[in-house]
């Protein structure tokens, strides 16, 4: 079992940055594939980034590539995603979750554990 916490969303200016957290239980953290998915009002979640259980494997929603960076702290439990040049349209709930699989995952579906969320709001 798997608890996740995220943290660092808030209110920003278009241009701005956010770094997000989370946080997650156990002592397997590494053997997980971790992701970040998000969902604006009215519209289906999505993928925005994703990273193996080693942190050497990383992908990314081409609506974030090259704005974004996933990383995660093994010894902490902890995976981040830094996203700067925000835009109105990052907006949205971002959730983390954990899958128990070796290989970048990228559908909801594949993964098992979620967290409950944190709040972006990106003002123009």
């Amino acid at each position: 079992q798997v608890q996740l916490v995220e943290s660092g969303g808030g209110l920003v200016q278009a241009g701005g940055s956010l770094r997000l957290s989370c946080a997650a239980s156990g002592r397997t953290f590494s053997s997980y594939a971790m992701g970040w998915f998000r969902q604006a009002p009215g519209k289906e979640r999505e993928f925005v980034a994703a990273i193996t259980g080693s942190g050497s494997g990383t992908k990314y929603a081409d609506s974030v590539k090259g704005r974004s960076t996933i990383s995660r702290d093994n010894a902490k439990n902890t995976v981040f995603l830094q996203m700067n040049s925000l835009k109105p349209e990052d907006t949205a709930v971002y959730y983390c979750a954990a899958g128990a699989r070796w290989v970048v995952l990228t559908r909801p579906g594949e993964y098992g554990y979620w967290g409950q969320g944190t709040q972006v709001t990106v003002s123009s």
